[in-house]
């Protein structure tokens, strides 16, 4: 399966999206459950039925795109694929040395707003990534391995990820995070989204709140005829509250529908974002914290 994996990262960027775009429309075939709840998200947030379609292909292009760039070698650097809008919001963040917290959806290829942020800035200033780590032990593995590269940490989604990334923001450094993960049960709050009540996290809104830190939305577009990406970084539409968890939740859900709004084929509409919170065993040494 390695092999394979990094066989792919060589292809040509079209074949990698074209192939994706035929595993998203199997998939939609093949399940009745994924197909109802990509319609019934996207008709929630008022897309147009040919925008739901689009989100098909959109969405196999992204998972396959994961492993083109989870193994690409450091001799393959991905800035020939990148084009870079309002980075002068980063830059600024670097100068003030306050910390950076870069919010994206699961939209486009958000695996690559990480990468490229660290390929282009990670030498002045890394980035550390939360992540939900797989149950399976090799794909596991693979994650941390393609999670961590020069200029990138991977922070697990746990006490100990968000302590490694509370350090990271009091360092200077820079936090990637998707706010619209619904959170374990205990560590969200509900409120809206697209006009629904979803659980939602309080993590975003507590790392700028603790921290002090500068706060840009970020999203990376997929460009047509496989041209490759565009990053973009705007500021927050709102600056998050002092305090008051439902209200700097609400904003920062607000900030991930405006992002979205860009492209909103793009999105995955077949994440199950409403769905009930998990419940987590804490530990000892977590419930004392």
């Amino acid at each position: 399966m390695m092999l394979l994996l990094r066989w792919v990262a060589h292809w040509p960027l079209g074949l990698v999206q074209f192939c994706g775009a035929v595993l998203g429309w199997i998939v939609w075939a093949a399940s009745p459950s994924y197909r109802r709840r990509l319609a019934a998200n996207a008709r929630q947030a008022g897309l147009t039925p040919a925008q739901a379609r689009a989100a098909v292909a959109q969405a196999g292009r992204m998972s396959a795109e994961v492993p083109w760039l989870w193994f690409r070698t450091a001799d393959r650097p991905l800035g020939a694929l990148i084009q870079w809008d309002g980075e002068e919001l980063v830059e600024q963040a670097i100068q003030a040395g306050k910390g950076l917290l870069l919010l994206t959806p699961h939209l486009g290829a958000f695996e690559f707003a990480a990468r490229g942020y660290a390929e282009r800035y990670g030498q002045r200033q890394p980035i550390t990534v939360l992540y939900r780590p797989a149950r399976q032990a090799m794909l596991a593995q693979w994650q941390t391995y393609s999670r961590t590269a020069p200029g990138m940490q991977a922070a697990p989604a746990n006490l100990s990820g968000v302590r490694q990334m509370l350090r990271a923001l009091r360092k200077g450094e820079t936090v990637g995070l998707l706010p619209d993960q619904v959170p374990p049960d205990g560590q969200g709050v509900w409120v809206p989204y697209f006009g629904r009540t979803a659980y939602t996290m309080t993590l975003a809104a507590r790392l700028a709140q603790q921290t002090g830190c500068a706060v840009v939305l970020t999203w990376c577009e997929r460009l047509p005829g496989a041209r490759g990406f565009a990053i973009r970084y705007r500021a927050l539409p709102q600056p998050l509250p002092d305090s008051g968890e439902e209200a700097s939740a609400a904003l920062v859900n607000q900030a991930m529908e405006w992002v979205i709004g860009h492209c909103p084929d793009q999105y995955l509409w077949g994440y199950n974002r409403y769905k009930q919170p998990r419940r987590v065993e804490a530990s000892a040494g977590e419930a004392k914290a």
